[in-house]
């Protein structure tokens, strides 16, 4: 059986999809098999992976609100091995409205992704800067969530909430749910508040945050533009070898063999 992982914070530009993105492709890169959901209106990691989003005719969005079968709406990458991708839309956007009245709206997710655990080693959901209904699918269908932290003044902002949101789900809609970890983002070595929020944020929280940090990194921002993750524009930049070592961070928690 697979893992599902949901990336998740309701804070934006925190590094959110390019955690996704670049983990998804590291995961890939040794050799897992890998599947990429984009559970953002914004569809960045659709277009992340190369795949044009208005080009899109299904997405996650007919799956939860249409009953589609999920395994018809599978993208194969065209870069890299053992890595797929379930589109999003900005159809997404409707979703809340359309599924008011929609019995266990919060399992819509959770229902369709099933058949895919026996699938994939590993399924990494990008959730949406929000902690809406499409959000709170996707801490339901996960069996653990990244929280993705940037290492700048108004880090902890907001993370107490969404922690609380996290307790709700576990206590309401999905008791498995673990945190996987946090996440430091955005990390800049010459920058004394940087170093600050680190440590603010292992005092804090100790054994919950990740080994590996993730730089600021110019490739890391380029990548996107390419539609390519980072491990295709530049492998041995800080940011691609960075999400590389939180894969196998993340493998080895996980008692994943690395006999890659």
């Amino acid at each position: 059986m697979g893992k599902i992982i949901a990336v998740a914070n309701q804070k934006g530009g925190v590094g959110k999809t390019t955690t996704a993105i670049n983990l998804a492709a590291s995961l890939a890169a040794l050799e897992y098999k890998t599947l990429l959901v984009d559970a953002d209106p914004q569809a960045n990691a659709t277009s992340g992976l190369g795949f044009d989003p208005a080009s899109i005719t299904t997405s996650i969005y007919e799956c939860m609100v249409e009953d589609v079968t999920i395994q018809d709406i599978i993208l194969t990458s065209p870069n890299i091995e053992y890595l797929d991708l379930i589109p999003s839309h900005i159809d997404l956007v409707g979703a809340e409205v359309e599924m008011i009245n929609v019995p266990n709206r919060e399992e819509k997710m959770r229902e369709a992704l099933a058949p895919l655990k026996e699938v994939y080693d590993f399924i990494i959901i990008d959730c949406s800067p929000s902690l809406g209904l499409i959000t709170v699918n996707s801490l339901t269908a996960a069996d653990s969530v990244i929280i993705p932290v940037q290492c700048e003044y108004f880090a902890l902002e907001g993370l107490g909430k969404l922690l609380n949101t996290i307790k709700i789900i576990q206590s309401r809609l999905n008791t498995e749910l673990a945190i996987e970890g946090i996440l430091l983002t955005m990390y800049d070595v010459r920058l004394r508040l940087s170093n600050q929020v680190v440590e603010e944020v292992k005092t804090h929280f100790q054994q919950m945050v990740f080994d590996t940090i993730i730089p600021r990194n110019v490739k890391l921002s380029e990548s996107p533009s390419f539609g390519i993750p980072a491990l295709l524009h530049d492998a041995e930049s800080k940011g691609a070898m960075s999400y590389l070592n939180l894969a196998r961070e993340i493998a080895e928690k996980n008692s994943v063999a690395l006999a890659k």
